[in-house]
């Protein structure tokens, strides 16, 4: 099994972590959170590369139903976990970070989120791998996001 760890902000009050090797950008685990979710101006995003796929999509979300474009960026690394083409929604709020990593994106690893000691520590079975693929799919006018261990292509 492998493991790894990532800090918790000391000073934020809900778990943020600096995403270290993705430009230094702060993200908020939300451990109920079905889809990722980017929160920042988009303008962003098409720095980083990434690809709109798809226009004002509904979505579940805080608290109800919300509205965002579904893009996809080359690549997200979070501590050891690497996301290839990885789908996200843009969906401008004001929040303290620019990303929300969802528990999705953790599906078959075991994940702990240490608030006492300002930890967030996953574990990777040795059945799954450090690559994820996660998918943000719309099927019948409803996303569906899907995530597995796979392999860099």
């Amino acid at each position: 099994m492998k493991q790894f760890t990532l800090r918790l902000q000391v000073k934020a009050q809900r778990p943020v972590i600096k995403l270290v090797d993705f430009y230094g950008f702060d993200a908020l685990l939300d451990t109920g959170a079905l889809f990722p979710v980017w929160v920042e101006d988009e303008s962003i995003l098409k720095e980083l590369d990434a690809v709109l796929l798809m226009e004002n999509v509904e979505f579940g979300g805080f608290g109800g139903k919300a509205t965002g474009n579904l893009y996809r960026i080359p690549m997200l690394k979070v501590g050891e976990l690497l996301f290839p083409n990885f789908h996200m929604i843009s969906c401008k709020l004001n929040l303290p970070c620019k990303m929300i990593l969802s528990a999705t994106m953790f599906d078959d690893l075991i994940y702990e989120v240490d608030n006492h000691n300002h930890r967030f520590n996953v574990s990777i079975p040795d059945t799954q791998s450090t690559v994820r693929n996660l998918v943000i799919e719309d099927q019948n006018g409803n996303l569906h996001v899907l995530c597995s261990s796979g392999k860099v292509s």
